[in-house]
């Protein structure tokens, strides 16, 4: 049986990391991750994710605050 070798291209950079929790959307900036290139695929450490969650469980004073429209697609 042969191993597979996964060749994937992924760099190093920063992104913008979104999520909705509660009823509230978070918007957190320049967190550190792999993307992969051809997929767009975002990947985080797991230290980089503990510190996503401790931001937003303990409610860090934002940088700012966004006015964001919501629509109904249907």
């Amino acid at each position: 049986m042969t191993k597979k070798k996964w060749n994937e291209p992924l760099i190093e950079t920063t992104v913008t990391f979104t999520l909705l929790k509660d009823g509230k959307f978070y918007i957190i900036e320049n967190v550190p991750a792999r993307v992969n290139q051809d997929t767009g695929e975002e990947l985080f450490s797991i230290k980089t994710v503990e510190r996503l969650q401790q931001m937003i469980w303990d409610q860090t004073k934002p940088l700012k605050v966004l006015e964001t429209p919501v629509y109904a697609f249907a």
